[in-house]
């Protein structure tokens, strides 16, 4: 895959977790390339690592051996630092379990990266206004979330990830809990994304965003297969 044109490249990546006395190896020498501008769906049985793919992909977990890079930049064997920035510039993560800050307020968690590479006040305010009316909460502003049902706080989750307009999203089972309206919402969100040719990874079940990608694979046996007619 020609290198200008790639998002995401895997090369090798194993993972192995150590439980007790045996090794589970949930990644086992996995290749994969990443267009710039693809949406791709990660499928496969709970528990069967594509959390842990996704945090690889973006630097919050370590490989037990293999590389990743991203954009042009090599993650494997960097240190905090330059990951966290690196992040906080180049990737929106959504998590399955949200992962808000339960001090900050609806607003406060939105503004977070923004304040982190400190862009103007005013700057931030305009784009925290502008998400929140995105996802349809621009009335929870000053809520805490744990004033907010789950589906809203996915929907924060996802302002957030968005909120220093990254090229590549990593979302991880963003419907999986929530009911029909809010899943609907949700996948309406990933359609406007790829509409904008973002560079698109979701780990999910929901068979309305297996349909949105342009690439599909299976996770299994620690091995990726493509779904892809």
């Amino acid at each position: 895959m020609n290198e200008v044109a790639t998002a995401v490249l895997a090369t090798n990546l194993s993972k192995t977790y150590q439980l007790e006395d045996t090794n589970l190896d949930v990644l086992n020498a996995v290749n994969f390339g990443v267009k710039k501008g693809e949406f791709t769906v990660v499928t496969g049985a709970s528990g069967c690592g594509k959390t842990t793919l996704l945090n690889i992909i973006s630097g919050i977990d370590k490989p037990t051996s293999g590389e990743v890079t991203v954009f042009g930049e090599k993650l494997t064997g960097r240190n905090e630092s330059f990951l966290a920035t690196f992040r906080c510039n180049t990737i929106g993560f959504v998590f399955q379990s949200y992962n808000l800050v339960s001090t900050l307020t609806v607003g406060e968690n939105v503004a977070f990266p923004m304040e982190w590479l400190r862009k103007p006040a005013e700057d931030i305010h305009k784009r925290v206004n502008d998400l929140l009316d995105m996802v349809g909460l621009q009335n929870r502003a000053e809520h805490f979330p744990h004033q907010l049902s789950g589906g809203e706080q996915q929907r924060v989750a996802f302002a957030r990830a968005l909120a220093n307009d990254p090229p590549l999203l990593l979302i991880d089972e963003p419907t999986g809990n929530l009911d029909e309206k809010i899943s609907r919402k949700l996948v309406d969100i990933m359609q406007s994304l790829k509409n904008e040719a973002k560079t698109v990874i979701v780990a999910t079940h929901d068979s309305r965003i297996v349909e949105l990608a342009e690439r599909k694979w299976l996770l299994e046996d620690g091995k990726l297969a493509t779904l892809n007619e």
